[in-house]
């Protein structure tokens, strides 16, 4: 539920929830919807209600006890602001995010509308960032929620990038994460899409994270683009 990670642009993962449903064609293959299953199919009792969203009260403050300074990813399993999280959970969720002030928590979100409803009742200290997931124009309205959001990083998850991202307006955005979709059934990412989102960065002074290229078997394919990875970060936020 916790631990080291081996997700590029994180170092650890913190789930207090598990479970989603799917509400866009970012979506469609879930790398989080397989693993819930085969963890459940493995006895774990954590997945017991397999992709169901579910509660995990006892792993609250589990943060705390890192001593160690880390970058955060809330709720890889899952989505904090899904409708059937309680607010009083989040709420929850923050307090750890503020006292663990050391970390810096970064949570990604396909419901920023969500999020803009309760913002005025959260803390948003400067160790907390917020991103959302845009997989093409179609969700670019997501965006623009976003901006309305008080978080001191706000990001964007662009992954599985499945077409085409022109003309983005990155004023107020800190950081932004490119990625071709992976596993089962995975969508190809045109190289030029890339190229684009990363060119439309530089132009605009935002830090650019290409994670990785994808395809059935990722590890194949890499993470270089045009001679080098990119691994940049926020600099107002770096540990």
């Amino acid at each position: 539920m916790a631990g080291s990670s081996s997700i590029e642009w994180t170092e650890a993962t913190w789930n207090p929830v598990t479970g989603c449903t799917k509400i866009s064609e970012g979506c469609r293959n879930c790398y989080a919807a397989r693993m819930a299953k085969r963890l459940k199919a493995m006895g774990n009792k954590r997945y017991s209600n397999g992709f169901k969203v579910t509660l995990h009260h006892d792993l609250i403050d589990m943060p705390l006890n890192w001593k160690k300074p880390k970058r955060i990813f809330v709720n890889s399993m899952s989505d904090l602001f899904h409708q059937d999280v309680p607010t009083s959970f989040i709420k929850d969720v923050f307090n750890t995010m503020n006292m663990g002030n050391w970390h810096q928590f970064q949570i990604l979100t396909k419901r920023p509308e969500r999020v803009l409803e309760i913002a005025n009742e959260l803390n948003w200290t400067p160790n907390i960032w917020l991103g959302v997931s845009v997989e093409d124009e179609r969700v670019l309205h997501r965006i623009d929620v976003l901006k309305q959001i008080p978080a001191f990083i706000r990001f964007l998850s662009c992954e599985p990038l499945i077409g085409p991202l022109h003309n983005l307006r990155l004023e107020g955005i800190h950081w932004v994460i490119v990625g071709g979709e992976s596993g089962p059934g995975a969508r190809p990412m045109n190289p030029e899409w890339v190229r684009s989102i990363r060119d439309q960065c530089r132009e605009q002074n935002v830090a650019f994270f290409f994670k990785q290229w994808g395809g059935v078997q990722k590890h194949r394919t890499g993470r270089i683009l045009d001679n080098r990875t990119w691994d940049e970060y926020p600099q107002v936020a770096t540990l």
